[in-house]
């Protein structure tokens, strides 16, 4: 699979702890070192401006995708290689979605985990086939996890799309899934 731009989803807070920065500098180098273009929110606050900061710092290209009521607050990342402006968080959403070969959620809030659930989704229903990883720095997402498996095993989802997704304890982790990504070979929701 070729990638040339990846997406990644993130928190946009100043204030969580410093080991979620680090993780976020580290991916954006990975993906500086692969020569793949960051595609994100496009801010320059939270992990999100610091992923930015580091793939750019890397000379490595940045695909900002900001709605024009946040660009508004003046937290827009000038530097971006490119900054392109939406109307609504939904256009955003299906900018970055198109624009994007593989996905990953860093830790963050509700948008975060509203953007990468919507990629399952999509990928779910067979409207595409990309890779997706959740980087799951200090057990941040064990209690998803947790929740997902209470999902399967409740039978509100198929085992089998237990492969719509990868959960990577770390960036080396992270890059080995990307490096021997196969599309898997899922039938729709409806069968068995």
């Amino acid at each position: 699979m070729i990638i040339k731009n990846i997406c990644v989803f993130c928190s946009s807070s100043n204030h969580v702890a410093e080991h979620f920065f680090h993780d976020a500098a580290n991916l954006g180098r990975y993906i500086a070192s692969k020569g793949w273009s960051l595609v994100y929110g496009g801010t320059n606050i939270g992990l999100m401006g610091h992923i930015a900061d580091s793939v750019l710092k890397e000379n490595s290209h940045v695909i900002g995708v900001i709605p024009r009521h946040i660009q508004s607050k003046g937290i827009e990342h000038r530097q971006c290689t490119e900054l392109i402006l939406t109307d609504d968080m939904s256009e955003r959403k299906m900018t970055m979605i198109a624009r994007s070969d593989a996905f990953v959620a860093l830790p963050g809030g509700f948008g975060t985990l509203e953007e990468i659930m919507e990629v399952i989704t999509l990928k779910q229903l067979h409207l595409h086939d990309k890779p997706i990883i959740f980087l799951n720095t200090r057990n941040f997402y064990d209690h998803l996890q947790r929740f997902f498996d209470h999902i399967f095993s409740g039978n509100f989802t198929a085992n089998k799309f237990r492969e719509l997704y990868y959960i990577a304890p770390d960036v080396d982790s992270l890059a080995g899934y990307l490096e021997n990504y196969q599309r898997p070979k899922l039938t729709d929701k409806w069968s068995d």
